[in-house]
């Protein structure tokens, strides 16, 4: 297989929607992005990664990872001013919908003022002209029946999860289906409308990325939810049991991160099933996934090969085993049905060289982190720079790491701190680290440098994103307006000259 996602060297930034300083409480698809793309393109960065776009759930902590359907998009980013542009909404009332910028996202809030505007506009499709689009997205989006009908279900019964649904809603029976169908018309008809209005903003925002020369990287996760459409509907390719009850759940052992490893409780895919069909669930999944993106990050990559399966009710994942996954068959159906795979393997973890020997007959590059590089074992570590060759992707941190700073000032021992300044030199501190480690990045052999914007922003601790395993305050930070200028854009541009990474953008892969 070939990928051209490490094709010259180039630079980008790893920012989540949510994170842009957009006036309604949260980022979304309006103003704020453009501008940032703007920012991206004046500072020679051509790439624009992006975490999950799916719907998220206070449930589950508002995690991207973690979502109702493999398919839909987060209403929350749907723009309020881009529905006032399509006469959805009146410019008074967008304006009314104005909150106070806050640096952490208030979920609830947002969530509550949202849905009403949301409502709102999707009762004005018609009369502004856009009922035959309408129908037209409806049309070619075959996973929209069943999520809208799941999700109806799920809020008429007041967020009750599938499998304690009434019998006849739990296990698909047709007649039962028909009469929800019938009896919540409404709701499925706003759930779709809503739907509408996400996938005809994203089209358009990825447009005009891709006018600015900018190219965007998804993130899809391996799994999916137990709570989602996707299982509700298609119970038979998941390790289910007799009943509504998975056999086994997902996680990863112990690691970097957490002692007890992280227990996902995803439902574990029944591999051999999947391979029935010629892994048809699989290929549509990617195939919807390229519509949205340029390049995808392919969240857990060493999963394919063989994944941690924990006994269904375990309290963690310490007492999981390996079992094999589909390996490149999988890929070698992909492949044959959708052609160029432009993806990046995530293979951070526990990686054997079965997963290596994969990723190199896939052609997929994998990840390098800055963070992992300064342990004990720094002249052999992968993680180190000097250890590169160019067809990776670099990044300072990762969305579940630290940010530089905050890294350096609270994770990193005296004995540590000695190898980053031996590596980076002896003037390295917490104000500096993170323009270092985003300068070692930029001058590494690898074909694409990728950094989080807080390390370009030489932010803290309590600007980060995720800390895997706890339930709170995640996935809520932004980025203040003042943030974005000429200077920080002006030395940007510079670094990526300096260091040959001012590529050209792709646009569409």
């Amino acid at each position: 297989m070939k990928t051209a996602v490490t094709t010259g060297r180039r630079a980008g930034i790893l920012l989540h929607i949510t994170s842009l300083p957009s006036d309604f409480g949260i980022g979304d698809l309006g103003p704020a992005a453009r501008e940032f793309a703007d920012f991206l393109a004046a500072s020679g960065q051509v790439l624009w990664q992006i975490l999950p776009l799916s719907p998220t759930s206070p449930a589950h902590g508002n995690s991207p990872y973690s979502s109702s359907s493999a398919y839909a998009g987060n209403p929350l980013l749907i723009s309020p001013e881009r529905m006032a542009d399509d006469g959805l909404l009146s410019p008074r009332e967008a304006r009314a919908a104005r909150r106070p910028f806050r640096v952490r996202v208030d979920y609830e809030e947002v969530g509550a003022f949202r849905r009403e505007l949301l409502s709102r506009a999707a009762s004005r499709i018609a009369a502004v002209g856009l009922e035959k689009e309408l129908t037209r997205f409806q049309s070619r989006s075959p996973w929209l029946p069943d999520y809208a009908l799941f999700r109806a279900i799920g809020d008429r019964r007041r967020g009750q999860p599938w499998w304690r649904w009434p019998r006849p809603l739990r296990e698909r029976d047709p007649a039962a289906l028909e009469r929800a169908r019938r009896d919540l018309a409404s709701e499925i008809d706003l759930i779709a409308a809503v739907q509408f209005l996400f996938h005809r903003q994203w089209k358009a925002f990825h447009e005009d990325c891709a006018k600015r020369g900018i190219s965007l990287i998804g993130d899809i996760p391996i799994y999916v939810d137990r709570n989602s459409a996707d299982v509700w509907s298609r119970r038979d390719i998941f390790q289910f049991g007799d009943g509504s009850r998975p056999r086994a759940v997902s996680g990863v052992p112990p690691d970097y991160f957490t002692r007890n490893g992280q227990l996902w409780g995803n439902p574990l895919y029944d591999w051999p099933a999947l391979a029935r069909d010629n892994y048809s669930w699989w290929v549509e999944r990617m195939r919807h996934v390229f519509t949205l993106f340029d390049y995808v990050r392919l969240d857990h990559f060493r999963g394919f090969e063989a994944y941690w399966a924990v006994p269904a009710g375990a309290r963690t994942a310490r007492g999981g085993r390996w079992e094999k996954g589909p390996g490149f068959d999988l890929f070698r159906a992909l492949k044959a049905e959708l052609g160029h795979l432009p993806v990046i393997a995530e293979d951070l973890g526990e990686i054997t060289p079965p997963v290596r020997t994969l990723m190199k007959r896939c052609g997929f590059p994998g990840m390098k982190v800055i963070q992992f590089a300064f342990e004990t074992d720094l002249p052999g570590n992968e993680h180190a720079p000097h250890n590169y060759r160019p067809d990776c992707v670099v990044y300072t941190g990762t969305h579940d790491n630290n940010t530089a700073r905050g890294w350096y000032e609270h994770e990193t021992s005296t004995a540590k701190r000695r190898r980053i300044r031996l590596y980076l030199g002896p003037a390295t501190d917490k104000e500096s680290i993170a323009r270092e480690m985003v300068r070692l990045a930029y001058g590494s052999v690898a074909d694409l440098a990728i950094v989080p914007f807080q390390d370009i922003l030489g932010l803290g601790a309590a600007s980060r994103m995720n800390t895997p395993g706890s339930a709170r305050g995640n996935w809520e930070w932004r980025f203040r307006p003042s943030r974005l200028n000429a200077a920080l854009a002006a030395e940007l541009s510079e670094w990526t000259w300096a260091f040959g990474r001012r590529g050209t953008g792709t646009g569409h892969a």
